[in-house]
């Protein structure tokens, strides 16, 4: 049997709940914490790969790799795996990401063995064969001509990445070029699983109403035998700094004009990440905002504009998306926009503005933690992205910290015309009735 080591524990928020962070022997970190609320519990499993962890001419492996682990195992039958969570009346599901992979399971509490078993019988039993691999880029390849190709939303989002970043691998998509999806060989994707999908490379959260002696123990029976992995040390890359606007234009089949925009923005480890973005959710984060209300409701510039910084490991982008009104192009709506941003950098926001953006960003990050499925996520994510879990409760710490001056530097360090990438979609004139080009702009993935 695996030996267990409790690493640490830290108090989760003010309710009297604590999360615990245990490693077997293996490796495996396992983050228990227990939440008797309701009769439910989130089971998920964080991998510290994702698409950074890539190479040029094998992009989309790890994308590629989330659909292949709902397939057969050594003993589990194509579609037994969800077919058993469906009849326990649970869900499950997954994501990639450029950070991470992970996977996320909601069932009742009278359900922990079989989450237990089955997670564990994928990280270790998974059958890679050319079937499954041919099946799956099938549908990958689908997925990407579906979001990306024929999706402008998804293209504008892939064209902002691959011309803001020159170096990092976040230059490329995480769904992969379409070239290496259909290069991708079986021998690649089973070392890909070798490696990678291995206990100490991963983090198992439970969180909800578990027995914490009762979960450690079958956590350490199922997957106490894994045997760990070699895993590659990965090969830090600085993205050059950027020295002057980036911009593109493309005519796409849209009725009006459409802008996506980001600027180079710091790891979300770095304080001014949040700073970053507070000041994101005071310029654009509502009816409130400035720029919404001058833009889009005032004015009727803008049909719709938002934003969000990536949650990066790495340094990424503050990431705008705008829509124009019939009437108004991409360049009138940059023009104003920089007005504003001009006068933020000149003098700043004010004490009320921060006060009503810093009150709902609290509120947003505190109810993202109500249901055992957003805890295990703020956790899962801190622990794989930062390192440690406990990161997490930084968060308001350092929005309540946040000052008038301090928002004003960030403006003056991160907003500048410099560092910022310009994708513009422009009519082609082949829009259809139905185009849905006015509705709110919503980025895609990365």
């Amino acid at each position: 049997m695996s030996d267990v080591k409790l690493v640490s524990e830290q108090p989760f928020g003010e309710g009297g709940l604590l999360a615990r962070l245990h490693v077997l022997g293996n490796g495996l970190k396992v983050l228990l914490l227990r939440d008797p609320s309701a009769p439910v519990f989130a089971y998920q499993t964080w991998f510290s790969v994702g698409s950074r962890h890539e190479k040029e001419g094998k992009t989309g492996i790890a994308h590629l790799f989330e659909h292949l682990m709902f397939n057969e195992t050594q003993n589990l039958p194509h579609g037994e795996f969800d077919r058993r969570f469906e009849l326990a009346g649970g869900n499950t599901n997954a994501a990639t990401w450029v950070d991470w992979t992970y996977y996320q399971d909601d069932l009742p509490a009278s359900e922990l063995e079989l989450a237990v078993s089955l997670e564990s019988e994928r990280m270790q039993n998974l059958l890679v064969r050319e079937r499954q691999v041919e099946t799956e880029r099938g549908v990958v390849i689908s997925e990407r001509q579906m979001r990306v190709d024929d999706d402008v939303d998804g293209f504008m989002s892939e064209e902002l990445f691959r011309l803001a970043f020159t170096k990092h691998p976040y230059h490329w998509p995480t769904i992969g070029w379409m070239q290496d999806i259909k290069n991708l060989s079986l021998d690649d994707c089973v070392n890909f699983y070798r490696t990678y999908y291995a206990p100490n490379n991963a983090t198992v959260v439970v969180v909800g109403d578990i027995d914490e002696q009762k979960t450690l123990d079958l956590i350490v029976k199922h997957y106490g035998a894994i045997a760990a992995q070699t895993i590659p040390v990965e090969q830090k890359i600085v993205e050059p700094v950027q020295r002057g606007e980036r911009c593109v234009r493309f005519r796409k089949p849209v009725l009006t004009d459409k802008i996506l925009m980001g600027y180079k923005s710091p790891a979300l480890l770095d304080p001014d990440h949040l700073r970053l973005e507070l000041l994101g959710e005071l310029l654009i984060g509502g009816a409130s905002s400035p720029i919404y209300r001058d833009l889009v409701i005032e004015k009727e510039i803008f049909s719709s504009i938002g934003g969000s910084v990536t949650p990066f490991g790495d340094p990424g982008l503050w990431e705008i998306s705008a829509s124009l009104h019939r009437g108004h192009t991409a360049d009138e709506g940059l023009a104003m926009f920089d007005q504003h941003i001009e006068q933020v950098i000149a003098t700043g926001p004010t004490v009320e503005q921060v006060e009503r953006a810093r009150a709902r960003m609290l509120t947003s990050f505190y109810m993202s933690l109500k249901t055992a499925h957003g805890k295990a996520s703020s956790l899962g994510e801190s622990q794989t992205t930062l390192g440690d879990y406990r990161e997490l409760w930084r968060v308001p710490q350092i929005l309540r910290a946040i000052t008038v001056s301090d928002l004003h530097g960030v403006a003056q360090r991160y907003l500048s015309k410099e560092r910022r990438t310009v994708v513009i979609a422009e009519p082609s004139g082949e829009a259809v009735e139905g185009d849905e080009s006015d509705d709110d702009a919503e980025g895609a993935e990365a």
